[in-house]
């Protein structure tokens, strides 16, 4: 267990060192106006200048080496666009609390929702309620999903007298956001489940236990339920943690000083060090939630060993 979590620790870290040096490169391609205020107003000897200053005049692989040390000491710059001179981890620290909030309230509701969804799917298959789950399921992932946040958003403001966009002091403006942000990990984690719980139901334990004469919810629930669980445990972490970072559309459909809507609005300026922080963000979240996932799996399912060939992913 402690080799195979020092493995995945070294490739995840290996993995981030990849990304940032890539986004780092890609990111000193653009147009050097995002490192400038009032860009237009400089003449080309303050340029230079601020290039120098900035070290954006060192070799390649000097800056790299810079921002690395920099960013151990939790030091990403300073915005030049969005609150000028303003390090960027101090308007990320006022951004996340938000996000973290609301991202927490959706994922909940979509594990209050989806379990259900799934193991009911599953339990009455290809029945009524299976067809209306699946039903859901394809709406949700066929219809774009700009199209029923805006249906939320028009007639949930109009139906429940909730205010049109958000207000962190106000209980209401909550409500559309967190169910606009939980749609799609209800539908992810229903159809999954479903899948999961199904494919169990046909394996020999569960015939077994039907010919000793166990109820069909107790076979449902303490066997087919508990194994099929476990796969699904591995998305949990990954899908709670991309939306706890917050979501790009629904946060700037209702106006909300998050994460998500914070990215449109440092790329729409040109805020170069602002973007490069929050990727990189999102690209620690994403490598988190596999590290984290494999780990849940091996805590919830004994059966899998990772002592061997056989525990290598």
């Amino acid at each position: 267990m402690v080799k195979y979590l020092a493995k995945r620790i070294g490739r995840s870290l290996i993995t981030l060192f990849i990304i940032i040096c890539v986004v780092f490169i890609l990111m000193r391609q653009m147009p050097i106006e995002g490192y400038f205020q009032n860009f237009d107003k400089l003449t080309e000897a303050q340029i230079q200048a601020g290039l120098e200053e900035q070290g954006l005049l060192d070799p390649m692989p000097v800056q790299l080496l810079h921002f690395f040390q920099n960013m151990l000491k939790g030091d990403f710059g300073v915005s030049h666009s969005y609150r000028v001179n303003v390090p960027v981890t101090e308007i990320l620290a006022d951004k996340l609390p938000i996000s973290i909030k609301l991202g927490s309230l959706s994922v909940l509701v979509s594990l209050i929702f989806g379990i259900p969804l799934g193991t009911i799917m599953a339990r009455f298959k290809s029945r009524i309620p299976d067809k209306l789950g699946t039903l859901f399921i394809v709406f949700i992932q066929a219809v774009p999903a700009a199209v029923y946040y805006l249906f939320i958003q028009m007639y949930g403001t109009l139906i429940l007298d909730i205010p049109l966009l958000f207000d962190a002091s106000n209980w209401k403006s909550w409500i559309l956001p967190v169910f606009s942000m939980s749609l799609g990990n209800i539908a992810y984690y229903g159809m999954w489940l479903r899948r999961y719980m199904v494919d169990e139901s046909n394996k020999d334990y569960v015939r077994l236990a039907k010919a000793k004469g166990a109820s069909g919810n107790s076979v449902m629930f303490r066997h087919i339920f508990r194994n099929a669980f476990v796969p699904m445990v591995q998305y949990l972490p990954s899908s709670f943690l991309n939306t706890v970072i917050g979501s790009i559309y629904v946060e700037s459909l209702y106006s909300i000083p998050g994460m998500g809507g914070l990215l449109v609005t440092v790329i729409k300026g040109n805020d170069n060090n602002m973007v490069q922080a929050i990727v990189l963000l999102y690209a620690t979240v994403g490598v988190i939630g596999l590290l984290l996932g494999d780990i849940m799996m091996v805590i919830l399912d004994p059966r899998i060993s990772l002592s061997g060939k056989e525990g290598e992913r």
